[in-house]
Order: structure tokens, then sequence, then C-alpha cells
């Protein structure tokens, strides 16, 4: 590879953070509440955090479990409590009942960003039509990551369509990034490596004690050992 490979990690505090940038990671995504598959942390969480390290950090605004966006008036004032307190990259992402992107939400809470990057996430692994949602969300400002296992059900599901997908870069709706993550495991990178993939994501395999214990640097250590320096 021409680059060396992103790897992302999932940080609950102040000491995962730490642990996930001595261990080689590149970026953060900032959660609480794992229980709900992540939800957006306190702006005092963020704060401590970014203060704490000096790698990208990524924040989610999601407010309830699942990929209806709620209330969409309180994610932009969260959004923009956030760009208050500096944040300047962001992970956020709608379906709508019908398994479409819900374009509204995205729209309102997207633009309260004023430009910044984010990544739409892993609603888009329960999209009714995940071509058409990049197709939909080909031009929106600051979307230039997907997060994804290609499938709901993780990688191993996923895995062809993360391939196809990957043939795909640079057409209209696959000109962002795709961040790989969702029950991804070493043994899948040789595989996404080859098919030029560039970007990973993980959460639970940082924590070899399980969701209850902390970020390892050791075990993030290795995923950056695998991915190439």
């Amino acid at each position: 590879m021409s680059k060396r490979a992103v790897l992302e990690v999932i940080a609950l505090d102040v000491e995962d953070a730490v642990a996930a940038q001595a261990g080689g990671a590149d970026r953060l995504e900032l959660v609480t509440d794992m229980a709900a598959d992540g939800l957006t942390p306190s702006a005092s969480t963020v704060a401590a955090i970014r203060a704490a390290v000096d790698i990208d950090v990524r924040v989610m605004l999601r407010l309830a479990d699942g990929f209806a966006a709620g209330d969409v008036e309180r994610l932009v004032r969260v959004a923009q409590e956030m760009r208050g307190i500096g944040a300047e990259e962001f992970v956020l992402g709608f379906l709508g009942a019908d398994g479409d992107v819900d374009l509204g939400a995205v729209e309102r809470v997207a633009g309260a960003l004023e430009g910044c990057r984010w990544t739409f996430h892993r609603a888009i692994d329960r999209a009714a039509d995940r071509d058409a949602l990049r197709k939909q969300l080909a031009d929106f400002s600051g979307l230039d990551t997907y997060l994804t296992a290609g499938a709901a059900g993780g990688v191993d599901e996923g895995l062809p369509v993360l391939l196809a997908e990957a043939r795909r870069r640079g057409e209209p709706g696959y000109q962002q990034q795709l961040l790989v993550g969702g029950g991804l495991r070493l043994d899948h990178v040789p595989t996404l490596l080859d098919a030029g993939i560039d970007a990973f994501h993980i959460g639970g395999a940082a924590r070899p004690g399980g969701w209850d214990g902390p970020v390892s640097a050791e075990a993030v250590a290795e995923w950056r050992r695998v991915l190439g320096d």
C-alpha cells in the first residue's frame, strides 16, 4: 500500500483514548452507552479526551438506540454544543421507517456541523438500498467516510459487499473512504487490504476484557502491526 491504513478505535473515556493513541490508533470514535450501540458522549467527556490526546476524534451524534433520528432539533443543539467546545469531526446516520435514508434529518444535523468532516455510520448496513443511499448522499458537505461491515450481521456476512464496493471507489456515491468495522477480525485484514481498503474500525477487538474493561494499548498495537506502520 502506498500509505498507512487508518486505524480508528472506539473510546468511551480518557483512559481509553490515551491507551488507543499509545497503541498506534490514528483516530477515535467517541461514544457512550455501548449497550445501545454507542450514543453521544457528554460535552465534558469530549473536552477531556480532546485535551488528553492529539489524534483525530470523531464524536457520535446519536441520542437513542436504533437508526431513527428522533428529536432532530435536539440533535442540532447537541451538534452545536459540540462545535462550541471545539469538536471538529463527527459520526451520524439516520434512516426512516422504510429503511431509506432520512435526508431531512441528515441535512439538518450535517448543516449544523458547518462543513466539518463526518462519517455515515453503520445505519448503511440496515438500509433498504445501500447503493441508493450512497447516491443520495453523494454531494453532502463534509461526508468523507462510510463505516460499514457490508451487512447487518457483520464482516463475515458482508465481505462480498465490501469487496464489491471497494472496486467501485471513485464512482458517483463511492468517492468516500470505506471504513470497515462490525465484527472485524485480524484474519479479515489481508483480504481487505488486498482489495485496496485502507481504513479499519475496532471496538471490542481493542478490549480483551470485553466492554466492561478498558482499551488495551497492546491490543491496538497488534492491529497497528498487522495493518502496517
